[in-house]
């Protein structure tokens, strides 16, 4: 829109043709809103139906999809935010302010132990009209949220030489272990390399590109070292975490594809070097049933998807799995040698749903239609009890869910009769009825949850990591991605922040003593105390 910044002409008509041409411009502006209305709108329903479905069988292509629109829609609101330059709304305390429909802008949050910087103006001492002297009345206060980048230091440390004047004895301190040996890293480069590389999914060679901006230059050669000594040197805390994983009685499993470089590939003739590994997870959290044991997780690297992997992560492994309908983890629910069962399947009603799901979406089915009802009572259910004890979940269940669950087998079996026997709606309800006992355990067992949809979160930080570094280098690289991941998520899973728990970690851990070395893991770890703070 053209501004007139100076004085406007006299002249009526040149008035009436500036006005004319503003209001049409206005009424372009505003079409373009509320076609960017649309357009954010459209793009959000869109999202959220791909994300009802994405584990569907065209689990990678709807993700992928997914993250796509996403990204756009992030260009379309960033482009409205900056044709819009309003502030942004304060927040009160009651609830009578009016949210804009177009523009919904929250003010950060931030916590009260953020660092604060006051600047003062003040007005002076004397009256600028009559000299008089000020007194003041009151202040009125804003805020700005202010970015210090990060920065890199050099820390000498100094070991002083000594001699006895008497007998000419030498004395010097030893020098302090480093985290990884001969290296020049400081345990929080190491952390913040760990960190950027295996949570926030920043690969190695951006990571140089990020250093040399603050006057840095660290080869990627380097940093590709530092990053698997410190892996190397973390390890037996990695041990820990999987010994502790599997030491519990209920666990959710789950694995996704990682593309592997396998240079022999290319020695056979193949075109692509390039081999499909995977990444096994096991998640141990009783938090939704106020079970003592803290959350943990814990991830395996394996070179292919044979049943071998997932039945040697678990060979030691007690208690009730829950995961999808893999062939791989059968001969765990098989009894051993003596009869004894030692691993109790626990379906997924969620996989269960996204096939019902896939059916009505594609044919309309009224019948699927009515067992993504059925299905959701239970859910609704299961909503009001999550975080009780098992006992409680267990009682509900039994008074609420189990009619409802014995009332859908029923209706199953009814509808087989009634349908095509090769069709895609059979083949879901027969998956449920094959499985019947793996879907109604958790209605027997309170512990139990009633889908897998923890360890398909536990899975998601793989699935964004591998569309940033695109592939391992090796199988020891996959190696290093699973345990660098087990400490990484196992520290937030105790909420605590990654960056802090590594640091500290690394610092300590060449001189602590093995037989404690437990006090490191995340869900016992306390930060180590400065001279500081030991002599407060």
């Amino acid at each position: 829109m053209e501004r007139h910044s100076g004085p406007l002409p006299d002249d009526l008509e040149t008035l009436k043709g500036i006005i004319m041409a503003q209001q049409g411009e206005i009424v372009r502006l505003s079409a373009s809103a509320r076609a960017y209305d649309a357009l954010v709108q459209s793009l959000r329903i869109r999202i959220a139906r791909l994300q009802k479905q994405k584990f569907g069988a065209s689990s990678e292509k709807i993700e992928r999809e997914t993250e796509q629109l996403e990204l756009l829609l992030e260009d379309v609101e960033i482009a409205i935010a900056a044709a819009d330059p309003s502030p942004e709304s304060e927040e009160h305390d009651n609830g009578d302010a009016v949210v804009s429909p177009q523009r919904r802008r929250g003010r950060p949050r931030v916590p009260d132990a953020t660092p604060r910087e006051r600047i003062v103006l003040d007005p002076g001492e004397a009256c600028s009209a009559c000299g008089s002297p000020l007194r003041l009345v009151g202040e009125d206060v804003t805020e700005i949220l202010e970015f210090i980048a990060a920065k890199l230091k050099v820390v000498e440390t100094a070991r002083l030489k000594k001699s006895c004047r008497h007998c000419e004895t030498m004395v010097q301190p030893e020098a302090p272990s480093r985290p990884v040996p001969r290296g020049m890293a400081g345990p929080g480069l190491l952390a913040h390399i760990l960190v950027s590389k295996f949570d926030d999914h920043i690969p190695l060679y951006r990571q140089n590109e990020i250093f040399a901006r603050q006057g840095v230059e660290i080869p990627r050669s380097t940093l590709i070292d530092w990053c698997g000594q410190a892996v190397a040197v973390l390890r037996p805390l990695t041990d820990m975490i999987r010994q502790e994983v599997v030491g519990a009685e209920l666990l959710h499993a789950d694995d996704t594809p990682i593309q592997v470089l396998d240079p022999r590939l290319r020695q056979a003739g193949k075109p692509r070097g390039v081999k499909e590994g995977r990444i096994w997870t096991y998640l141990r959290d009783p938090r939704p049933w106020g079970g003592s044991d803290p959350p943990a997780v814990a991830y395996w690297f394996s070179p292919d998807r044979k049943g071998i992997n997932p039945q040697t992560h678990l060979a030691q492994f007690r208690g009730i799995l829950q995961a999808d309908a893999y062939a791989g983890f059968r001969d765990l629910y098989k009894p051993d040698a003596t009869g004894t069962v030692r691993v109790r399947e626990a379906a997924c009603w969620a996989h269960l749903r996204r096939a019902f799901h896939d059916v009505w979406k594609g044919s309309g089915s009224t019948i699927a239609r009515e067992a993504l009802e059925r299905i959701g009572e239970l859910y609704d259910i299961e909503r009001q009890i999550t975080g009780h004890p098992a006992s409680y979940r267990l009682a509900i269940r039994q008074e609420k869910s189990r009619p409802r669950v014995a009332a859908f087998h029923a209706w199953c079996e009814a509808q087989l009769t009634r349908i095509p026997g090769k069709g895609e709606l059979a083949k879901a309800i027969r998956y449920a009825l094959n499985r019947w006992a793996a879907f109604t355990l958790f209605v027997e067992d309170g512990r139990v949850a009633i889908d897998n949809n923890p360890a398909e979160r536990a899975i998601r930080p793989v699935c964004v990591g591998r569309k940033n570094y695109l592939f391992a280098g090796s199988d020891a690289g996959g190696d290093n991605i699973a345990d660098a991941m087990t400490l990484i998520e196992s520290a937030k899973l105790s909420g605590l922040n990654p960056h802090d728990y590594l640091a500290d970690v690394l610092a300590r851990i060449n001189e602590h003593k093995i037989n404690r070395l437990h006090e490191l893991l995340p869900w016992n770890w306390q930060p180590m105390k400065t001279p500081h703070q030991q002599a407060a």
